[in-house]
């Protein structure tokens, strides 16, 4: 199939990537404009993982308001004053603050969990499956494959991001790091709710 320039225009458009990059990703997909969202998505988040370690000293402090009631701030680093200006950086930074507010995360990321909670968790867990006759390392499996369960209830990179389910909070930020060439973390939330007790 042929690849024309409104094409890749308009992949360029959607994911802010590269004209090669988006006529590659085109032509392994045939010309079909979602399956090559999706392989620039894999291959961005391939990058992105290179750029995970290096220093984070710049972003900005966003806030969500929802109707006077419910309040966040968020605070999302980059690496360079250039992009924590960026109109892009800017909505990325609303949107965590929007489902920060929608989704209620308790930690940023599964490291943040105490071990208390964690062996607390697994506890609750085992205690539903003691009657099961099932052997120990049965069990263990089942807590494991729970837990996966509990951090994308809790954790906000692992939770499925409120506008588009089929990524993760963390895969959104990769994209976006693609996207810019820089890392980009989220280094604390506060969310505030009208207490109605």
């Amino acid at each position: 199939m042929e690849i024309t320039a409104e094409m890749v225009k308009e992949l360029r458009q959607r994911t802010g990537i590269g004209v090669m990059e988006c006529k590659k990703a085109l032509q392994e997909s045939n010309g079909n404009i979602e399956k090559a969202i999706t392989i620039l998505r894999k291959k961005g988040y391939a990058r992105a993982k290179d750029k995970v370690n290096r220093e984070t000293s710049e972003g900005l402090i966003e806030t969500y308001i929802h109707h006077g009631k419910l309040g966040v701030l968020v605070e999302v680093n980059c690496e360079s004053d250039f992009v924590s200006r960026n109109a892009e950086f800017k909505k990325l930074a609303k949107n965590i603050a929007m489902h920060i507010a929608a989704a209620n995360p308790k930690y940023i990321s599964k490291e943040d969990i105490g071990p208390e909670v964690l062996e607390q968790e697994k506890e609750i867990i085992r205690e539903q499956f003691k009657d099961s006759n099932k052997p120990p390392e049965v069990i263990e499996k089942i807590v494991q494959g729970k837990l996966g369960k509990f951090h994308e209830e809790v954790c906000l990179l692992d939770q499925p991001y409120i506008k588009d389910d089929k990524i993760s909070i963390k895969q959104l930020i990769a994209t976006y790091i693609a996207k810019f060439g820089e890392n980009i973390r989220v280094r604390r939330f506060a969310r505030f709710e009208i207490d109605k007790s």
